[in-house]
């Protein structure tokens, strides 16, 4: 299974990775089916997303979703977070194969679940 190079790279070189020390709104989402868990972590300032953080549990998909997810997010207002959308996700990623968009629908669902949470 071949990936493009900008999951690669995220792959490789996660943005963001790891725990925040005291984020404002803690968002999850997983599929115990798939062996895949992520965890999305916020900080705001004002209604924009100021930083953000993830931890994930699973295939290097995932990681590159959640890498470059996060790096999307930094900076945008909550309302431009909630227009996020794993059509879009899939496309900056340069594509991913069929059975592996689930991974970028996880780190939409689970930044959707920080923001209900703001």
């Amino acid at each position: 299974m071949s990936y493009s190079p900008i999951v690669s790279e995220h792959f490789l070189h996660p943005r963001n990775a790891g725990e925040m020390a005291d984020p404002d709104v803690v968002g999850q989402a997983g599929s115990p089916g798939q062996g895949e868990f992520v965890i999305i972590q916020l900080r705001r300032q004002g209604d924009r997303i100021q930083e953000a953080r993830f931890q994930t549990f699973g295939c290097g998909p995932a990681i590159a979703a959640c890498s470059l997810l996060t790096e999307w997010a930094t900076g945008k207002t909550l309302e431009e977070a909630e227009q996020m959308t794993t059509e879009r996700l899939v496309e900056l990623l340069g594509g991913l194969p069929a059975d592996k968009v689930f991974c970028a629908e996880l780190a939409i669902s689970a930044l959707r679940d920080a923001l209900a949470k703001t």
